[in-house]
């Protein structure tokens, strides 16, 4: 005996989804309220902005408007590709940020490791307070405070001209200044990437501590055999969005620590943009195709990097 075919009333119709949507929603209601102010935050200054993405493909004139000016296609990257300062600053980001991706990028991890063996609770809150403190500081504070304690005249030459020694152009140097960026980097985020970890740490169950410390296990051998492959998760989701922003630099940072004497070093395509769209004769179709570029190029490597972790056996950012 055949089953009975299923009516059309049996089958849950758009309205009735619609109306579970709504009652879900009125349920909720105090959640959405509350996800409502950043919605429309990232609606206002995250997707309508997108519009103007289309000026990499127009010629822009003032008078016209983004919508007025005349479409030019693909010119606009024909010209950026011809020209050979932005692909220095291609390859000098690329550069800059495999380094930072390479030293600093393990940095709030090894801190994360470190603070969390302290079993003294002020002493741990302590050292987290003032890790994380820097974080806080925007980079012109810092870079103030560098300029400051590197210059001629600053605290280190002051001290190596008191003990008789050569002072040193620490900001004046090409030689100095990608280490510069590096030291300051990990001083300002390091404090601030561990608190993540640190929280992965926090849900790791006790249960696994409690047995390695019956079977003798050392406080070094719970660290690289419980603590580390626990937060591995954490660890391959950092990485994979840090990979993705490797074609953006930092402009705050290189901007306010550049000066003319480190430009061969230090013009990345942050910078680059800033250039060609306020320094020089204003063009902004052009510098709106580089970013256009730069963007393409972050979002191909945030894939790959997610490929690549699946592939690896890791967990990716997408299913």
């Amino acid at each position: 005996m055949k089953p009975a075919a299923l009516g059309p009333d049996k089958k849950p119709t758009e309205r009735s989804k619609f109306n579970k949507l709504l009652s879900e929603i009125k349920k909720h209601r105090m959640i959405y309220t509350l996800l409502l102010p950043g919605l429309i935050w990232l609606l206002l200054f995250a997707y309508l902005p997108m519009g103007g993405l289309s000026l990499a493909f127009k010629d822009y004139k003032a008078n016209m408007g983004i919508w007025g000016s005349p479409w030019v296609g693909f010119e606009n990257f024909k010209y950026v590709f011809r020209d050979p300062t932005f692909i220095d600053a291609v390859w000098r980001t690329l550069y800059i940020n495999i380094i930072k991706l390479a030293i600093t990028f393990p940095v709030p991890i090894i801190l994360a490791l470190m603070l969390n063996e302290l079993r003294m609770g002020r002493m741990k809150k302590a050292f987290q307070t003032v890790l994380t403190f820097p974080h806080f500081l925007s980079w012109i504070i810092v870079s103030g405070i560098v300029i400051n304690v590197l210059s001629y005249d600053g605290l280190v030459n002051s001290t190596l001209a008191l003990l008789g020694l050569p002072t040193i152009n620490f900001l004046g140097s090409e030689g100095t200044f990608i280490p510069m960026i590096l030291m300051t980097d990990i001083w300002k985020s390091a404090g601030w990437g561990a608190i993540v970890y640190l929280a992965a740490i926090s849900g790791i169950d006790q249960d696994q501590y409690e047995s390695a410390q019956i079977d003798g296990a050392t406080r070094m051998q719970q660290m690289f055999r419980i603590t580390l492959p626990n937060i591995m998760p954490t660890v391959t989701i950092m990485f994979i969005l840090s990979v993705g922003g490797l074609m953006s630099s930092g402009f705050d940072q290189i901007f306010n620590l550049a000066n003319a004497a480190t430009k061969n070093v230090s013009e990345v395509l942050d910078v680059y943009i800033y250039r060609i769209t306020f320094q020089s004769s204003t063009d902004f179709s052009f510098s709106t195709a580089v970013s256009l570029f730069r963007s393409l190029v972050n979002m191909i490597l945030l894939l790959l990097a997610d490929r690549v972790a699946k592939k690896m056996g890791g967990d990716g950012l997408f299913r």
